[in-house]
């Protein structure tokens, strides 16, 4: 799947969830899918908690993820002590 089809599984609504980007037709947000899989979930418990996810949904929160993230720059905010 291109990142274009991956990408156009992602909404944004300002009438769905306050305009947070949402898995279309949905109302799970990227966030939130992100925090599942940051917390341990697995895809697998993912997909068995939501009838109707895919695992290209859960891509395509990754890649939405990636893809704000692809062009920002950071800089610490605090000088690591030695």
């Amino acid at each position: 799947m291109t990142d274009k089809q991956l990408l156009g599984r992602i909404s944004i609504d300002p009438n769905v969830m306050v305009g947070k980007p949402v898995i279309k037709g949905t109302r799970l947000t990227v966030d939130y899918i992100l925090t599942l899989l940051a917390h341990g979930a697995t895809v697998e418990e993912i997909l068995g908690e939501y009838q109707g996810l895919t695992q290209e949904d859960i891509q395509a929160c990754m890649l939405f993820a990636a893809k704000c993230l692809e062009d920002s720059e950071f800089m610490p905010l605090l000088a690591e002590s030695a």
